[in-house]
C-alpha cells in the first residue's frame, strides 16, 4: 500500500480571508500529522483570490513550526519565477529548522498568467528555457561547500534537501528521469498524459545520487463524507472554481451549489470530465474503491491528495476519510501478503 499525503493549496473561500486561509492549513496539517500522512504540501501560485500558499516558504513555516513528525514542503515552487540561490536559502533555512523534515518539489510553469509571471520575474526570456540549468543549480546549493565555491546557500550548503521534479505533461517526466530525482505528477487537475509520463519516467530513469530506482507520486482529488450524495455537492465548489478559472473570473472557493454540472454548457461539463477525472467522490465506501482503482491503475509509489471544500470541517473529514480507507487497504494487503 502506497504512502498517502496532502498537497493543500490554502483555500480561501467565499466570505473569508487569506488569515482564516493559513490558520486552516495548519489545522489541516497537525490533523494529517495524526492520521498518518506521510507529507504535507503546499503550492505556489500568484494572483489568484482562491489561494493563500503564494509565499510558499513563509507559509510552510508557519506549519512547520506547529508540526513536529510529517514531512512538510513545496508542491511546489514555480521555479522560473525565482533565482536558484534564494529558493536554497529559504528552503535551507525550513531544513535547519526542521531537519530531516524539508521537502521541495519545483515546477517548470509560472503558476499564474502572463502579466503577473512579468511582474514576478520582470522579465519571460530564458527562465522557462534554463529550467534544467536552474534546477541543477538548485541542487547544487543543498550540496556540501566545494574548496573554491564562491556563492553558496547559507543556510542550505551540506543540508541536501529532497528536490522533487513535478509537472503536468511528459517534460517533467524526461527531465526527472535523467536527473534521477522523486517525480510527482499534477493529475489532479490535468490528467491527461499521467499514464504516458509514468511510462517516460520509470522506462527512463537513470540511477542517481537520489534514488537507485524511480519514485513516482501522483495527485488525486477527494471528497468523501457520510454519503455519496454528500460529497457530490462538496465537489460542486471545486466545479464551479475550474469553470470560472478557464474563463477568466477566477475568485474566492464559492460554497456548494446542488446540480451545478446540469446547468453547464456541454463543453464546460466536457472540460470538467477531463480536468477532473482523477477524482475520487462519495461514501468512504464508494471513495475505497475509487482509491483502490486509482493505485492499481497507475502503480504509483505514493498519492498525493488533494480537497478543496468551501466547509472546512468538511475538508477535514474527507481527509480523515481517506485516511481510514487507506489504512484499511494496507490492512487488507498487508493480511494477503501473510
Amino acid at each position: 500500500m502506497p504512502p498517502f499525503s496532502v498537497l493543500d493549496l490554502a483555500p480561501v473561500v467565499q466570505g473569508s480571508g487569506p488569515g482564516e486561509a493559513l490558520r486552516n492549513a495548519l489545522d489541516l496539517a497537525r490533523r494529517a500529522e495524526r492520521w498518518g500522512y506521510r507529507r504535507y504540501w503546499m503550492a505556489e501560485h500568484h494572483n489568484m483570490p482562491g489561494v493563500a500558499s503564494a509565499a510558499t516558504a513563509v507559509a510552510l513555516a508557519h506549519v512547520a513550526a506547529a508540526t513536529s513528525t510529517i514531512r512538510i514542503g513545496a508542491g511546489g515552487i514555480m521555479l522560473p519565477n525565482h533565482a536558484p540561490l534564494v529558493i536554497a536559502e529559504q528552503f535551507g533555512t525550513l531544513a535547519a529548522l526542521h531537519p530531516g523534515r524539508i521537502d521541495l518539489g519545483v515546477g517548470r510553469a509560472p503558476g499564474t498568467d502572463g502579466l503577473t509571471a512579468r511582474a514576478l520575474r520582470r522579465t519571460l526570456q530564458g527562465e522557462v528555457d534554463d529550467f534544467p540549468q536552474d534546477v541543477l543549480e538548485l541542487i547544487g546549493y543543498f550540496a556540501p561547500v566545494q574548496p573554491g565555491q564562491r556563492v553558496a546557500a547559507v543556510p542550505g550548503a551540506g543540508l541536501n534537501v529532497p528536490v522533487w521534479i513535478l509537472g503536468s505533461s511528459l517534460y517533467g517526466a524526461q527531465l526527472a528521469a535523467v536527473l534521477g530525482p522523486p517525480y510527482a505528477f499534477a493529475s489532479h487537475f490535468a490528467p491527461r498524459a499521467l499514464e504516458q509520463a509514468l511510462h517516460v519516467y520509470r522506462r527512463d530513469f537513470r540511477p542517481s545520487a537520489y534514488l537507485a530506482r524511480p519514485y513516482a507520486a501522483a495527485g488525486l482529488n477527494v471528497f468523501a463524507a457520510d454519503t455519496d450524495a454528500e460529497a457530490e455537492l462538496l465537489a460542486t465548489s471545486v466545479q464551479q472554481a475550474f469553470v470560472n478559472l478557464r474563463t477568466g473570473r477566477a475568485g474566492p472557493l464559492p460554497p456548494p451549489t446542488p446540480g451545478y454540472a446540469d446547468t453547464l454548457p456541454p463543453e464546460a461539463r466536457a472540460m470538467l470530465a477531463e480536468a477532473l477525472s482523477c477524482t475520487a467522490v462519495g461514501a468512504p465506501e464508494t471513495v475505497r474503491g475509487q482509491l483502490q482503482g486509482f493505485i492499481a491503475r497507475t502503480a504509483v509509489d505514493e498519492l498525493i491528495l488533494t480537497s478543496q471544500t468551501y466547509d472546512h470541517l468538511a475538508r477535514l473529514r474527507s481527509f480523515e476519510i481517506a485516511a481510514e480507507v487507506l489504512g484499511v487497504l494496507g490492512q487488507e494487503r498487508a493480511a494477503e501478503a501473510a
